[in-house]
């Protein structure tokens, strides 16, 4: 389990959005913006593909992490591996422990862990930001509601992994709660 877990933190830790920002040349991603790895900050640059790309390979991380301790090690050791992904692109070791706020391998954890509650999660995050036009409150809503979507699917296991992820997530958007609160967060699609 020691191992699926280290496994998942160093996938975890790859910094994509910093990797594909500066391939491109488009610049350091932590001085644009928010300063965040995310594919959110990655879409500041206005690089529509280089965000997707960014999106798509945070969550994949997660995915991978939990398919192949699935494959290899079991359930148990999906669900440490998908967690420590996770914490992986929170604190990646390769940037002194200043990652990125995890919801995108979040959201790629959950959907390997069990699909139902990783599609309700997304869907939960893409109706809220289609409505509200916020990243960081689609985040919060998306992962706030995903223990009790899991816990209704009848996935104990997979309800506490999510509330660990979740709780987590909540503590890495401290400063957009304080924004959300004063009215001042920046919408999707601005820079």
């Amino acid at each position: 389990m020691i191992l699926w877990a280290i496994f998942g933190y160093l996938l975890g830790s790859v910094p994509f959005g910093l990797v594909i920002t500066r391939a491109l040349g488009l610049g350091d991603l932590r001085q644009i913006g928010s300063g965040n790895i995310g594919a959110t900050n990655v879409l500041r640059t206005g690089n529509k593909g280089a965000a997707l790309a960014t999106l798509l390979l945070d969550s994949g991380k997660g995915a991978i992490a939990v398919l192949l301790a699935r494959h290899f090690g079991g359930e148990t050791a999906a669900v440490l591996a998908g967690a420590a992904a996770f914490l992986g692109h929170c604190f990646p070791i390769w940037l002194r422990f200043k990652g990125g706020k995890g919801v995108a391998t979040f959201l790629g954890t959950l959907i390997a862990l069990c699909w139902p509650v990783g599609l309700i999660a997304c869907a939960t995050w893409a109706v809220t930001a289609a409505v509200t036009r916020i990243s960081s409150l689609s985040a919060l809503l998306a992962a706030a509601l995903a223990p009790a979507f899991a816990w209704g699917l009848g996935r104990p296991d997979i309800a506490a992994a999510a509330a660990f992820m979740a709780v987590l997530i909540v503590i890495r958007h401290h400063a957009n709660i304080r924004r959300l609160l004063d009215g001042t967060e920046t919408r999707i699609g601005r820079k």
